[in-house]
């Protein structure tokens, strides 16, 4: 195999069942090649993971890559290789809205939408990093995640609602 191809990789993917499952992209070059993210969108017809700036900054693009919040943007597909990834799709279980989605739900911690995928991916790693939150910390850990359309306040009474859920 040569070091600008990779034949086959393998994700495990936790998109809609809220279990892991292999999917496999054959033939991705490893320089220049597609970006997690699109091939998310392409090739699985997951959209909810959003392309917003392609350059890291807005954090539209975060999935959770074997349980890390990480931008998708910022990584080639082949980077994801053996790893397990989940996307906004795979939070719900048993069609029941995580917990983070539910608290953006009941706390209005969303207008537009484009942000939200990645605000509650980052959100969801946040309350598994940091089990005690205080509105200045959910404020300095979504710095990499921006929403042109509120002034967070939702969004961070969002998060701490959840975080007060998940440790009850």
């Amino acid at each position: 195999m040569s070091n600008s191809q990779v034949n086959r990789i393998e994700f495990y993917l936790c998109p809609l069942s809220g279990h892991y499952t292999p999917f496999y992209a054959d033939n991705f070059q490893s320089a220049g090649g597609d970006s997690a993210g699109i091939s998310f969108t392409d090739d699985l017809n997951l959209t909810g993971t959003h392309v917003g700036c392609d350059t890291s900054q807005c954090g539209a693009c975060v999935i959770h890559l074997n349980g890390i919040a990480v931008k998708s943007c910022s990584m080639l597909a082949v980077q994801a290789n053996k790893s397990s990834i989940t996307t906004i799709e795979g939070l719900a279980e048993d069609n029941k809205l995580h917990p983070v989605q539910e608290a953006f739900k009941e706390n209005h911690g969303l207008q537009c939408g484009f942000c939200t995928p990645g605000m509650i991916m980052a959100a969801v790693d946040l309350i598994n990093r940091k089990p005690i939150l205080n509105e200045k910390i959910v404020r300095e850990e979504l710095e990499g995640n921006l929403c042109r359309c509120t002034g967070y306040q939702n969004i961070v009474k969002s998060i701490l609602a959840a975080a007060e859920k998940v440790q009850a």
